[in-house]
């Protein structure tokens, strides 16, 4: 902390503060400077101090012969400073460090990484482009940017980062820099520059504002040609030096000049302002009263070097009043020139001096009075932190900005009435962007690679909304950002006809060229990469508030403008520190799953865990089956077997105790009469869902249906075709006779009932339960629920019958059944008695996968609210989570499963609360929420491949040893819970 205190009180003497301001602290700092300055100046001779003014190109992806040229250029001429360009960070660091050890003074490195390394570097990390930081309304953003960047650059040995842009950017056709800007806005490309430049030269970097004194409005690339700024003083004045005049009150330590012509500063229209003294001396150091250090922009750019010869371009920059010749040509004959040039006057050793010691006042201000090399240990975790990796996902969020929503399509609600189509436009993936559409919503991916226009518009009509996706390069930020004249046809016949929601991920400049009469919304993501797809994408169903601003105006969306839209509470998806979870300790469950697919306890499966609505874990696993011919898919569904209890029956049951339809102390008797004279007469709702009702577990309903010696399915029950008596199909080529479904009723009503009452958990009062509910709602339990739960919450890979509504393909298959229906179970449920009602049983013939079981668990964790609508009311939740038989050692509530009271009893991990609740399915499916940590957990696996004999899950208790280790990778100072060997009943 002292070392970065002493880097910025010497930075603000470095600049523009007078030293009868410092305090003595201050004062201290800056004479060890003066001490360390004049001892290095007394030592040098005119070759070393002129070797100072340059800083050459070093690149860390070339051959030894390039690194001999290096050195040479450092012992023989004296070069003082790099400038590192295309490599690695380690290679980068290990020629840094051998550079460094050749050199007498050590050497000042530079590089060029406006959004991080990974300007240059490969194996690096990315921040967004300044474009898209201009979009974010919260600059203490932008200095942890500067911040984290600085921190990066000075991990690898850099010194000075040629950054931030400060252009103001109000030329859409600019091709240099346009996305490297803030934006068009004096204010806010002044306040983020300023912000950039606190965080980074707070990290012992220093900061460079470039281009001076503006590469803003420019239609041509100064790399290629020498471009004309051809404005008043007056304006120059008030927009374009605005930043600079800001950022030089706030202490910016260097303003790189770039290679322009402005007629109305210099005279000579063909002198670059690289190397004009009317606008360096003059106006920069004179009128500005800038002391820090200044820089040319690359001499190699054609913006310079098509001037004069290199030698002479060279001596011209440092006659106009630079500091510093970054990437000069030709540097022996430069030397020889200022040679010549001090022997006959023209340059003095007072004004070689001048520059040189700002040079070593810079080398002072970042440590190379006292230089380390850099280490090479850990260097890619120290580049790639969990912290900035949080960091750049809080920019994106805070980026995304919404220009229009005439029709208030953001968010998107009403799932169950939305029918939505998805297209990709331009000439980059969108992969990302419709893989998490699909995580809220069904969402259908249209191509629009047909002949005519008229053929999709045509495909789209059968959609209410329809989301365009405009895709382009996110390698560079001056890579073509434009519609091809085709995609905007494409857009406006598509707009003409349907409800649009336009995502542009690419610059905003894009828009320009959009006729947006049509299109009811539009959405800038800025970038394509895939945390702007996937965030857009979260965005538009309202997991977070939507607050980015345009940097730009576009047509008549003004610069600032943006809709602020209020979160909704759907399921975020994010990495782990952002849910407050340790993505180190989550670690332990890659080698849980190693472990499951070794020992075969199952084929594959599906994890996901949330933790206060943020999925930090959504994982697959393994294969459909054994034969490892389909890997697991998140959108592939399971038998979620005993599961369907709480995410079918259970939620049907609360709506209707709300509805007065029933009441937890309603009697079976009373709700069906064919129980009224039958021993479960007086059993009422809340002994059924507390399984304390005296049931039996179960019935072999199928066993009934056989021959008791042979145990072939008897013929007279059973047709290998359907026909209208033989209407119940209970596997592929098999129909049981529908009469039978009142036997399976009947032998229910005449089962006998445990002699004394107590905890058993049973299947049959589900049977009970879903007969209650069918009969009170008049509709079928699988029809009901979609109505009133999955189709609004977005599950829709939640479904009774999958193979009504998915492609085989799409449903992991359960057992080879050698007992009953002798095939693969695959599609149909593998309860017997489920199957044998039809596929929809109150206990059991639910499917589903991991994240939409994790959207109904939150709901219930979010007492009863999820995206906007109430499916029930706090209480009713509250109520049903309880034990009402707790004294008698029943821990379940009502319908759901609770911790474990007996020691005997073992469904969780022990480390879970007591308002914690959930349930575990027989085919290898569990599931769990946990209000005082917030953790939503689903495990979903087809266990019971090849056979149901397979328990080697259950036996190891793996599914509760994974949610032990969720819990105890909660970020938290608390000392891990222990693990205690359990069990979980299905």
């Amino acid at each position: 902390m002292r070392e970065k205190i002493l880097f910025l009180l010497a930075l603000t003497s470095f600049s523009f503060l007078q030293a009868q301001q410092l305090d003595p602290l201050q004062a201290k700092d800056v004479e060890a400077q003066k001490i360390w300055v004049d001892s290095i100046m007394k030592s040098m001779t005119i070759d070393e101090k002129l070797g100072q003014l340059f800083m050459i190109q070093a690149y860390s992806n070339r051959d030894e012969k390039h690194k001999a040229y290096i050195e040479d250029m450092i012992t023989k001429y004296h070069i003082g400073n790099l400038i590192f360009m295309q490599g690695t960070p380690e290679k980068q660091v290990a020629l840094n460090n051998s550079y460094q050890e050749k050199a007498k003074i050590p050497l000042l490195i530079g590089f060029d990484g406006e959004w991080g390394l990974d300007m240059r570097l490969k194996k690096s990390f990315r921040f967004p482009w300044n474009m898209t930081l201009g979009a974010v309304p919260d600059n203490t953003l932008i200095k942890e940017t500067g911040q984290r960047i600085g921190e990066h650059c000075k991990r690898v040995g850099i010194h000075i980062n040629f950054a931030p842009v400060v252009d103001i950017n109000t030329n859409p056709d600019n091709p240099i820099i346009g996305n490297r800007s803030f934006g068009e806005s004096k204010e806010n490309v002044t306040d983020k520059a300023i912000a950039f430049t606190d965080g980074m030269q707070g990290a012992g970097v220093l900061a460079s504002a470039k281009h001076f004194p503006g590469h803003g409005d420019t239609a041509t690339d100064s790399h290629a040609v020498l471009p004309t700024v051809n404005f008043s003083k007056e304006r120059l004045d008030s927009i374009e030096l605005y930043p600079y005049k800001k950022a030089i009150d706030k202490g910016v330590a260097s303003i790189m000049v770039a290679h322009l012509s402005l007629p109305q500063l210099e005279k000579n229209v063909n002198l670059p302002s690289s190397l004009s003294k009317t606008i360096i001396t003059d106006l920069l150091k004179g009128e500005l009263g800038y002391q820090g250090l200044i820089l040319t922009d690359g001499l190699n750019m054609k913006g310079a070097a098509n001037y004069n010869t290199s030698a002479a371009i060279n001596l011209a920059a440092i006659e106009a009043g630079n500091d510093l010749l970054l990437i000069p040509s030709d540097v022996p004959g430069t030397l020889k020139l200022f040679k010549t040039s001090l022997a006959n006057g023209k340059l003095t050793e007072e004004r070689v001096d001048e520059s040189v010691r700002k040079i070593l006042r810079a080398k002072y201000l970042v440590g190379l009075n006292e230089y380390k090399p850099a280490s090479l240990d850990s260097l890619q975790k120290d580049l790639h932190r969990v912290e900035d990796k949080l960091l750049h996902r809080k920019l994106v969020r805070n980026s995304i900005t919404i220009v229009k929503d005439s029709v208030k399509n953001i968010p998107i609600t009403h799932l169950e009435d939305k029918k939505i189509a998805y297209i990709a436009l331009g000439d980059a993936k969108g992969d990302d962007f419709l893989a998490m559409l699909r995580n809220y919503a069904k969402v259908d991916k249209v191509s629009s690679k047909f002949k005519y226009v008229k053929t999709l518009v045509q495909k789209l009509k059968k959609y209410n909304t329809v989301i365009v996706g405009f895709h382009k390069s996110n390698k560079h930020p001056w890579k073509s950002y434009k519609f091809s004249k085709k995609d905007l046809t494409w857009l406006h016949e598509i707009a003409k006809e349907s409800n649009v929601i336009l995502c542009d991920f690419a610059s905003p400049y894009s828009l320009l060229k959009i006729d947006e009469t049509n299109i009811e919304s539009i959405v800038v993501g800025y970038q394509n990469s895939k945390i702007a797809q996937e965030l857009t994408a979260q965005a538009l169903f309202g997991a977070f508030e939507v607050k980015g601003k345009l940097p730009v105006s576009i047509n008549k969306f003004k610069v600032g403008t943006g809709i602020t839209t209020s979160k909704l509470n759907v399921l975020q998806y994010t990495i782990p520190e952002e849910a407050g979870v340790s993505s180190e300790k989550l670690e332990v469950i890659d080698k849980r799953i190693d472990t499951i697919l070794k020992k075969r306890m199952a084929p594959g499966g599906q994890i996901l865990a949330a933790r206060n609505g943020k999925v930090f874990y959504y994982k697959t696993f393994g294969y459909h089956t054994l034969a490892k011919r389909r890997k697991v898919k998140k959108s592939d569904i399971y038998d979620l077997a005993s599961l369907t209890k709480i995410l079918a029956s259970l939620p049907m049951v609360m709506k209707a105790e709300e509805e007065r339809k029933l009441s937890l102390f309603s009697s079976v008797g009373d709700l069906l009469p064919r129980y009224s004279k039958s021993n479960k007469d007086t059993l009422i709702i809340k002994e059924i869902l507390s399984h304390y009702g005296r049931l039996r577990s179960w019935i072999p309903f199928y066993l009934h249906t056989q021959d008791e010696e042979t145990g072939e399915n008897s013929a007279e029950l059973y047709r290998k075709k359907w026909s209208k008596d033989f209407n119940i199909k209970v596997a592929n080529n098999l129909y049981l006779a529908r009469s039978y479904r009142d036997s399976i009723f009947k032998e229910i009503v005449d089962s006998e009932q445990r002699s004394r009452p107590g905890y058993k958990y049973s299947d049959l009062g589900y049977y009970i339960i879903k007969e209650i509910i069918e009969r009170k709602y008049r509709k079928p339990l699988n029809v009901l629920t979609d109505q009133m739960f999955y189709s609004s919450l977005g599950a829709n890979r939640t479904t009774y019958l999958p193979l009504k509504k998915f492609r085989k393909s799409e449903i992991v298959p359960t057992e080879k059944d050698s007992y009953y229906r002798k095939q693969l179970v695959h599609g149909f449920v593998h309860d017997m008695g489920a199957a044998m009602l039809g596929g929809v049983g109150g206990h059991a013939g639910l499917f589903s996968n991991a994240n939409d079981v994790a959207k109904i668990m939150q709901m219930y964790l979010q007492k009863g609210e999820y995206g906007g609508i109430k499916y029930f009311e706090p209480e009713t939740i509250e109520k049903f989570n309880k034990r009402y038989y707790a004294d008698r050692k029943v821990r379940r509530g009502l319908g759901f499963d609770k911790p474990q009271i007996r020691p005997e009893e073992k469904p969780t991990c022990g480390c879970v609360s007591e308002e914690s609740f959930g349930h575990s399915g027989f085919t290898g499916t569990y599931t769990w929420a946990d209000p005082a940590s917030g953790i939503v957990y689903v495990f979903l696996s087809n266990r019971v491949y090849p056979t149901m004999r397979n328990r080697g899950l259950v036996r190891s208790n793996m599914r509760t040893k994974i949610q032990e280790d969720l819990q105890n990778a909660i970020l938290m100072e608390s000392e891990p819970i222990s693990y205690t060997e359990e069990s979980v009943e299905d």
